[in-house]
């Protein structure tokens, strides 16, 4: 079977999102996610840096323009997520996934207006870049919101996703890429 006239750009905009992150997950393939890692990641690869600004704007275009990352629909087009890349040998066996949240409207009517998403765990931990659609816009990690940058989650952490003040995408490099989604919070991840 031949490829659509879509699946064709979005492979390859994966493949330049590959390539513009092999390099640093060569640097990060023997770190361990945690408080420590996240301010090191977001001295060396934050916002202005020519990582995350290059990451951010491909992936911001592949999210709200090209329709080839976060285009799989969790709860509406308010909740999305894609695995863009599976862990390979290529990757240092991390996986590459994208989520888009938006907490605009407040619909779950929580009290500080933020959007929640499915509860889960990182058995590894997780790299996650956090790329603002909108102005405020922030996600929240385990040392508080964050609006752009890097949040950490250390291995055996477990949460609910998290966005408030507008629309966010994250984009997360899963070591192993493992991610558990149990059927209820109280459930050992």
């Amino acid at each position: 079977m031949s490829a659509t006239i879509t699946e064709v750009p979005a492979q390859a905009r994966k493949q330049q999102l590959l390539a513009l992150c092999r390099p640093f997950l060569a640097e990060v393939k023997s770190m361990t996610p945690g408080s420590a890692v996240e301010r090191w990641l977001n001295k060396e690869y934050g916002p202005g840096s020519l990582f995350y600004d290059e990451v951010a704007d491909l992936v911001r275009r592949g999210v709200l323009q090209e329709n080839w990352a976060a285009d799989v629909e969790i709860d509406g087009p308010r909740y999305r997520r894609a695995r863009l890349v599976p862990p390979s040998e290529e990757t240092f066996w991390f996986s590459i996934t994208s989520v888009y949240m938006d907490s605009t409207g407040n619909p779950q009517n929580r009290p500080d207006g933020s959007y929640r998403g499915d509860f889960h765990g990182h058995p590894y931990g997780e790299f996650n870049m956090v790329i603002p659609v909108d102005d405020g816009a922030a996600l929240a990690g385990p040392n508080g919101w964050c609006h752009a940058g890097w949040t950490a989650p250390a291995p055996g952490s477990r949460h609910y996703p998290e966005a408030k003040g507008g629309a966010v995408i994250a984009l997360f490099f899963l070591p192993a890429g493992r991610i558990h989604y149990p059927e209820k919070e109280s459930q050992s991840c």
